[in-house]
């Protein structure tokens, strides 16, 4: 009996390393046209300017929001 391949889930997290100039939306938008995800938020938006980390989360994993939501935000910059 052979498996057959299962397609992969749409429900998890994406970490994403946010360029300077994108905002949090511009790259929600980018993955939602790219992969063809309907469902997707994120954990906090960035400034335009920072670079970084954005956790998105995809499908029934957007319902996780509720428990990162409002959390402090920490930039780092160097000079």
């Amino acid at each position: 009996m052979t498996r057959q391949p299962q397609p992969a889930p749409n429900d998890g997290a994406l970490v994403i390393n946010k360029p300077k100039g994108k905002t949090s939306h511009d790259v929600v938008d980018a993955v939602r046209h790219l992969a063809g995800f309907r469902q997707i938020g994120h954990l906090g938006t960035l400034d335009p300017l920072a670079t970084g980390v954005l956790v998105l989360l995809l499908g029934r994993a957007t319902r996780l929001v509720q428990f990162y939501a409002g959390r402090r935000k920490r930039y780092e910059a160097g000079f």
